[in-house]
């Protein structure tokens, strides 16, 4: 590689959290914790990836204790005797191998469905109702309502400090919940929750001052954020960098630590007139670290994969994104599809083994590897 592949395997430290390299993995849905429990397959599957040079792992998302937080089957929890017990063998293994692990903590909001489990007769819960054939099948949030996902936020960052676990990431992305508060799209309430960004973010200010309350000032605090949705991939929260500073700052005075830019292309600049993506324009308008990702070490990007298909994603080289991490542009880089299909992917990046990693196609995800 022409440019430096140094910079990615150098230690990362901030405050008590010691990284023994700049890898991340993304975190990823796999749908392997039948009753919401990992099990010794999900353990082999991060301590894998933490023995083979990823320094911090982010957990698939994990759903906190609340009526309506989950919307898949077989996704695990971060609640109960039983799901914790399992969390904390993850932890165990990851550490044992010198890696560091966060949850990433999760409420998918609206987009839950009528019929998912653990109770199938509890809706969607969202910023606003939404009825279907008079039938309501997205409870709009009243105050109480609110108050108690704060809570189960708060409570699941506590049990992931009481377990070991190194941090949390808080999941403010890709219009679940908390994002479907940041979102015009998804939020017309007139009290002040709705109205500007500035009320629009009221709630997950909120939480992410819970969580800090529960944790306390030392622990790492992450939260994920994106412009684009799932229900939009075209949909932008601001316009500007100008913008995006006025929605970052007081997330960040809230109680962020590090903020995980989730974006479909690292490459692409995020505003015009900069070559900067999102995660370089939010480290120069916080100060906070940050992490970049968005198709990682793979030549197309993951859009193409959300339908069946026999498409295969090639290993791609890392040049641009090593100059950006030489210059110091974002501090982490997160890397999903490339690791979930080969989880000795970072090792084969620093031994210069490119020809040996795995393509990616759909079949990676009918498996833990």
């Amino acid at each position: 590689m022409s440019a430096p592949v140094d910079a990615l395997f150098e230690p990362f430290r901030l405050g008590n959290l010691e990284l023994p390299t700049r890898v991340v993995m993304a975190p990823m849905t796999r749908s392997f914790s039948p009753g919401g429990v990992p099990n010794s397959k999900v353990i082999e599957y991060y301590r894998r990836r933490a023995a083979a040079g990823v320094g911090l792992i982010v957990t698939e998302g994990t759903t906190v204790n609340h009526q309506a937080s989950n919307g898949y089957p077989n996704v695990p929890r971060f609640y109960g005797e039983d799901a914790l017990a399992g969390w904390k063998k993850v932890v165990d293994a990851v550490h044992a191998e010198g890696g560091k692990i966060v949850p990433q903590l999760w409420h998918v909001g609206n987009v839950r469905k009528l019929g998912t489990e653990p109770d199938a007769s509890v809706p969607g819960y969202g910023p606003m109702e939404k009825l279907k054939d008079g039938k309501v099948v997205v409870h709009g949030m009243t105050q109480q309502d609110i108050d108690d996902v704060i809570a189960a936020f708060a409570q699941a960052a506590k049990d992931a400090q009481s377990i070991g676990m190194d941090g949390v990431e808080i999941h403010g992305a890709h219009g679940y919940l908390i994002d479907q508060f940041f979102w015009e799209g998804s939020n017309q309430r007139t009290d002040g929750y709705g109205g500007s960004l500035a009320n629009r973010s009221r709630f997950a200010i909120e939480l992410i001052k819970a969580v800090r309350a529960a944790v306390g000032p030392d622990y790492p605090i992450i939260l994920r954020f994106s412009q684009w949705k799932q229900q939009d991939y075209t949909a932008r929260l601001v316009q500007t960098a100008e913008q995006l500073g006025e929605f970052l700052q007081p997330l960040s005075e809230a109680g962020v630590d590090i903020f995980h830019c989730s974006t479909r292309r690292f490459w692409e600049p995020e505003f015009e007139g900069s070559d900067l993506n999102l995660a370089g324009w939010t480290r120069e308008l916080t100060g906070k670290p940050t992490i970049t990702v968005g198709s990682v070490g793979l030549d197309g990007e993951f859009l193409q994969f959300m339908v069946n298909t026999d498409k295969v994603a090639q290993p791609a080289g890392i040049e641009s994104l090593l100059e950006r991490l030489n210059k110091q542009e974002f501090d982490l880089v997160a890397v999903g599809r490339a690791l979930l299909v080969d989880p000795d992917w970072a090792i084969k990046v620093r031994e210069n083994r490119l020809a040996d990693i795995k393509p990616f196609s759909r079949d990676a995800l009918m498996s833990l590897v």
